[in-house]
């Protein structure tokens, strides 16, 4: 036991300098630049008061876009506190065109699916942008999306994202979580052409690409919406673009350990239920706690010892690469080793039974990919 999981801590290590290799080759990569920009709906389905909300809503309001857009807020409550930060924002920015569709209809166990079938009647211009409410964008993020999507046989764009934390511990513990394992993750998995992402964090495409695939009503039950809609898109045909920039800022609200781990669960069951073989193959993703339990097991010698300090650097070198690619400055080195032991906890509790957890509301994954919710409340 001590052999096989040595053997994968080497192969762990060989990925951390692979994923540095790649990252800045990723970071060279130059898009294309659209000659002619078309009128955006920007869609933001809200749903609770969520840390920044203001100031994330209010980003999507500063572009310097050559074209029309258009800002369509939805929620299903008129008194849930993301329409009282929505009116917010509107109140803001009367020089936008901007709106709040206020639906309690739901359509699916897919709760924010539900919000954006209610949002589509709305939308009226040439290209449809979502992106999810703990998004940080900066006043190019429109321009540079649409770039993306001008590419050749390109029918729908996502974005790469960094995390972003608030004031706490736990948040800046999860920030890393997305800085230090979903990025690099992601990268190496587009290099060699292992991943076919589509993120919440930015869904581009033409508004017919979105009535070709059905619509948002095609996804009203499934978990992974995000990638049920790349693989439509791709279903027809077009490309999934993931371009180097922009590389948005994701929220990371967690307050305590045990709402940290949970939103990770979800995500790594989400990841899992996509992709179960690729999953399982990224234990080599975690060179640290595999070096761990090869000491547990065989104890500490020169051999393990050596690993130990192999494993350290890699990562290391690995976190201080992404933070070049993301443009952070490079703060508390000492969290990625915690970061790794967290990560490598919540990868092994994805293989334990048990349903998801989505803003205290509970669903259970079906074997298609659909979500059912187990519990009285709905979503």
């Amino acid at each position: 036991m001590a052999i096989l999981f040595g053997v994968l801590a080497v192969a762990g290590c060989v990925f951390s300098l692979f994923a540095i290799v790649a990252t800045r080759s990723y970071r060279r990569r130059v898009g294309p630049v659209c000659s002619t920009y078309p009128s955006v709906s920007i869609l933001k389905p809200l749903y609770g008061l969520e840390p920044n909300l203001f100031d994330n809503l209010a980003g999507f309001c500063r572009q310097d876009y050559p074209a029309e857009v258009e800002i369509i807020f939805g929620v299903r409550d008129g008194s849930d506190p993301a329409a009282a930060i929505a009116r917010q924002v509107i109140a803001a920015f009367p020089q936008v065109a901007t709106r709040l569709v206020i639906d309690p209809r739901l359509h699916g166990q897919n709760g924010k699916i539900s919000n954006l079938m209610n949002m589509q009647p709305s939308v009226t211009l040439e290209v449809v942008v979502l992106a999810d409410s703990d998004m940080v964008v900066d006043c190019t993020y429109l321009r540079d999306v649409v770039d993306a999507l001008s590419g050749p046989d390109v029918g729908l764009v996502t974005c790469l994202y960094r995390g972003l934390n608030v004031p706490g511990f736990w948040s800046q513990l999860s920030a890393r979580g997305i800085d230090d394992h979903f990025l690099p993750n992601v990268i190496v998995g587009l290099t060699l052409g292992l991943a076919k992402p589509c993120f919440g964090s930015t869904i581009a495409l033409r508004a017919d690409t979105l009535l070709r695939i059905g619509g948002f009503a095609t996804f009203k039950d499934v978990l992974a919406d995000d990638n049920a809609m790349g693989q439509a898109v791709r279903g027809l045909g077009l490309r999934v673009a993931v371009p180097a920039r922009p590389v948005l800022g994701h929220v990371c609200g967690s307050t305590t350990f045990a709402a940290s781990f949970r939103q990770d669960l979800r995500w790594s069951r989400t990841i899992k239920s996509v992709d179960p073989a690729g999953f399982a193959g990224s234990i080599v993703t975690n060179p640290l706690p595999l070096a761990i339990i090869v000491i547990a097991i065989g104890g500490f010698g020169i051999v393990s010892g050596t690993l130990l300090m192999a494993t350290l650097a890699c990562r290391l070198a690995l976190q201080v690469e992404i933070h070049q690619f993301t443009g952070v400055k490079v703060r508390s080195l000492w969290l990625g080793p915690l970061r790794d032991l967290v990560s490598f906890a919540v990868f092994i509790a994805s293989f334990w039974p048990g349903s998801l957890d989505w803003r205290g509301h509970k669903f259970a994954v079906q074997s298609d990919g659909t979500m059912a919710s187990t519990d009285s409340t709905g979503s």
